[in-house]
């Protein structure tokens, strides 16, 4: 089987330390990099390339709108991409999901994976209506591309609720399969809530999955972004 370590973070536009984020993500070591608000105003193509290229990466997903980027490490080639807008809510941001179909390994050993990020509503009707777009555009992409899919996100909302529920009973919930480090990931000052998360298909093996706290990573944590990362070792089919 092929391993591969999924991250999903959320960035907050780097308006905090964009040092910070990068060190963080450079001793996280990730093959697949999901992000939530990404810059997306003044300069933001210069800013996410030069956000990937500081943590060693290359942008492999996302557009403009949503704040959302999927990055990937030299190791993994990208073979298509997607981005799709889910519906608009009047007063509301405008939400989407970014998809990148990558290829790691080699020859015959070689494994395609769909890496997924999105960010959900802070509104719960929206949010769960969402939800459902997102599984279906990746149900979609899956059959389409022949490869499992793994979703990543800033769900806006804690295990146990509607949205949260629905997208554990399609994929597997990572972290309540295979806990792994701290459970928390917001807020990165005072976590208390498991707001983010990992959602792989079920024939993907969860390693472990949650976020790491060794005591370097923990500051950086704080000067950073408001939230933390959610780290997931996974093995492919």
């Amino acid at each position: 089987m092929t391993g591969v370590r999924v991250v999903s973070y959320n960035i907050r536009s780097l308006r905090d330390d964009p040092a910070a984020v990068v060190r963080v993500v450079r001793a996280l070591d990730p093959d697949v990099l999901c992000l939530q608000e990404v810059p997306r105003f003044w300069g933001w193509r210069g800013k996410r390339r030069e956000l990937a290229r500081a943590a060693g990466l290359r942008v492999a997903a996302g557009r403009r709108a949503a704040g959302l980027a999927v990055l990937a490490a030299p190791r993994v080639r990208r073979v298509a991409r997607e981005f799709h807008l889910l519906t608009r809510v009047p007063d509301l941001h405008r939400r989407a999901l970014a998809i990148a179909v990558l290829e790691l390994g080699e020859g015959e050993g070689a494994r395609r994976l769909i890496a997924a990020s999105t960010h959900l509503d802070l509104a719960d009707d929206p949010r769960l209506a969402h939800t459902g777009q997102v599984i279906a555009l990746l149900d979609r992409a899956s059959r389409r591309h022949g490869a499992p899919v793994v979703l990543t996100g800033d769900i806006n909302e804690e295990p146990g609720g509607p949205s949260w529920t629905r997208l554990a009973e399609r994929f597997q919930d990572a972290y309540a399969v295979a806990p792994q480090g701290q459970e928390w990931t917001f807020s990165a000052n005072n976590p208390r809530k498991r707001i983010d998360g990992v959602f792989p298909d079920a024939g993907i093996e969860v390693v472990g999955c949650g976020v790491p706290g060794d005591a370097a990573l923990t500051a950086d944590y704080v000067l950073a972004t408001d939230h933390r990362p959610v780290v997931a070792d996974l093995r492919l089919p």
